[in-house]
């Protein structure tokens, strides 16, 4: 199954009478398409997604009780690295307390161990749909990003400071020879068009993720 398969199976049975907000229901979906993609079979998604089983059945049956059943094969989560626990931690810390809160600060963290742009390794569109997604779910630590830095760099810098440590040479950003590293801009294709292009030999390209 495909990315962008796996998506458009998610959204075509999402629970809209339950009141789950479209934008949550699009990027829930995106992160778990795209990690599903990433999957050498679907009983490693959890691996892939941050969410162990149960959570991620008990999520599946909230927002996407017609799932594929592809998603529902998933088995445990591979261990947490500090790094991702780093992040989670810090994302519940400032957690608006939302339901959607604490499964997002699984995903969000375990996606974030991925190479790309945090808005690409979640499978959105582009860096704004990530920064709402932030500011609905974890408004404190959103409204602290008041530099609009990248938001890897941004979780780090904090992680750095709650942890006592200095990560930057320069007390400036703008004297920073790195300034780019931190601050440039996030453009790029999103993963989940990407991914959905890349079906298996012999099977026709997936069209790209259609703009909802």
């Amino acid at each position: 199954m495909t990315a962008d398969d796996a998506y458009e199976g998610l959204m075509a049975g999402t629970a809209r009478s339950r009141g789950p907000d479209a934008a949550d229901l699009h990027a829930v979906a995106s992160i778990l398409a795209l990690a599903l993609s990433e999957a050498a079979s679907p009983g490693d998604l959890p691996a892939h997604c941050g969410l162990e089983a149960q959570a991620l059945a008990e999520l599946l049956g909230s927002l996407f009780p017609a799932a594929p059943p592809e998603f529902r094969s998933g088995r445990s989560s591979a261990p947490r690295s500090v790094e991702e626990d780093s992040v989670r931690s810090l994302l519940l810390a400032h957690s608006s307390s939302t339901p959607l809160a604490r499964p997002l600060a699984a995903m969000i963290a375990r996606r974030a161990m991925e190479p790309d742009h945090l808005w690409q390794d979640l499978g959105l569109r582009n860096r704004k749909e990530l920064s709402a997604l932030l500011t609905r779910h974890f408004g404190q630590l959103a409204a602290k990003n008041t530099a609009n830095m990248k938001w890897k760099r941004f979780f780090y810098r904090l992680i750095c400071e709650d942890e006592g440590f200095v990560l930057c040479a320069v007390p400036v950003c703008t004297d920073c020879a790195d300034f780019d590293m931190c601050f440039g801009e996030e453009s790029g294709e999103a993963r989940l068009a990407r991914a959905g292009r890349a079906a298996p030999s012999g099977q026709p390209p997936a069209q790209v993720l259609k703009m909802r």
